[in-house]
């Protein structure tokens, strides 16, 4: 970080049926620490609620996260992570080298210069008074898939498709992505790296398309290709149109873990503790995400980290499970495997259905129940695998590479 970084941020947002955004407070670096204060404005409105109550309460003064965290999580949620800030990187210096390191920026000039129509109904401005949205594109999905290799490449990019590029940097993930509008549609459209040595964007389309089959409430994708290269559309479930964002914080942020020791204290077990607490209907919650984390074991998909999970925010403060998101199988060099995060109490992750229906409790299932979901998401996977693999687009050799080995992976059914 250097001393021309910016040391405020103010922090706009959508509240509930609104096309347009409010200021609701400002954020103020004071060093490596984020404090929050909210607008005298937006408390006094009668419409105002807490961005996410259990970190900022609506309460006058200044506010400083708690749990050793840096930045309450609700607002880090909504900042670009590994994809997005290396393009804004690479923006400043001109291109990436293996040198560079996304920490030469700072927090609130990542939050500032990410692109506006970031994930959930937060935005982050210079201006207190004045709205002005950020990197609106006119580039074809062709130039932007181009473009993103170039930012993997290494090779600098011509400054109207560096800020084309710009507009998907508020999006999550390691992996090359834009934001593009279709019709009444927010999409986003994933790239196949540079590097990738197995169908991942396909992988992911064709996992996706048999959670749906499934039964799982999934953020909806297609397959398509774009100058010969492979690119996965997902619908956005934070845009319900009409210039409407919907609010959602990660389980990362519910969970009170920051990026470091999310890998390690990430759980499952404990997030069902948080749908009892404070989510609606929480036994059709709890038995989504047994379903979930059963169906993540099915298909090999092991990143399932606290940031691949989200909840809405109601205005009533509760919280409501988002559709499923980044189901992809990931590649084994050993059949064993571990899930991202513990699925029982006493911290197991074996990738494994024994494991599920050992912490079945915990989910207010009983064994048959649990035993129930297992079997028609197998029956489900086994029956309509072929038609799924359509729809997604793989070729025999695709296949070959998934099914048996990632999907349906012995190591899942041992005990």
């Amino acid at each position: 970080m250097t001393t021309s970084d910016p040391q405020t941020a103010f922090v706009w947002t959508w509240l509930a049926g609104a096309g347009e955004p409010v200021v609701v407070g400002r954020i103020d670096a004071d060093g490596p620490m984020h404090t929050f204060t909210y607008a005298r404005s937006y408390r006094e409105r009668s419409n105002a609620v807490p961005l996410y109550e259990p970190e900022l309460p609506l309460v006058p003064g200044t506010l400083r996260p708690a749990g050793g965290l840096t930045v309450a999580g609700c607002l880090r949620d909504c900042g670009p992570d590994s994809w997005g800030q290396r393009v804004i990187l690479a923006r400043h210096v001109g291109h990436l080298t293996s040198a560079s390191d996304v920490s030469e920026l700072s927090l609130l000039t990542y939050l500032l210069e990410s692109g506006s129509d970031r994930i959930g109904g937060l935005d982050f401005q210079v201006s207190a008074t004045e709205y002005v949205p950020r990197a609106t594109s006119s580039a074809t999905l062709e130039q932007l898939m181009a473009a993103a290799a170039d930012i993997e490449a290494g090779r600098m990019l011509p400054l109207p498709l560096a800020e084309a590029l710009t507009r998907g940097t508020s999006i999550g993930g390691a992996r090359p992505k834009v934001l593009l509008t279709d019709a009444d549609r927010s999409l986003i459209a994933k790239f196949a790296s540079t590097t990738d040595i197995r169908p991942v964007v396909k992988a992911e389309g064709v996992a996706m398309e048999l959670a749906r089959r499934a039964g799982l409430n999934v953020a909806p994708t297609q397959v398509i290709q774009v100058a010969g290269k492979d690119v996965l559309l997902v619908e956005r479930f934070d845009r319900p149109g009409g210039g409407q964002r919907r609010h959602l914080v990660s389980v990362l942020t519910i969970l009170g873990l920051d990026e470091f020791t999310g890998a390690r204290y990430g759980s499952y077990a404990l997030l069902a503790d948080h749908i009892r607490r404070s989510f609606a209907r929480p036994a059709a919650t709890l038995r989504e995400l047994f379903s979930r984390i059963v169906f993540n074991i099915l298909v090999g998909n092991t990143d399932d980290h606290p940031r691949n999970h989200a909840a809405f925010v109601s205005s009533d403060r509760s919280l409501t499970l988002t559709p499923a998101y980044d189901i992809c199988p990931q590649p084994r060099s050993v059949p064993q495997a571990n899930q991202a995060m513990a699925i029982g109490r006493n911290g197991e992750r074996s990738s494994q259905l024994a494991t599920c229906l050992a912490a079945c409790e915990v989910y207010l299932l009983d064994t048959s129940q649990a035993q129930s979901i297992i079997d028609t998401q197998i029956s489900v996977i086994e029956t309509q695998w072929r038609d799924a693999a359509d729809a997604a687009r793989l070729t025999e050799l695709d296949r070959e590479q998934l099914f048996r080995r990632e999907i349906l992976n012995e190591f899942a059914f041992r005990s």
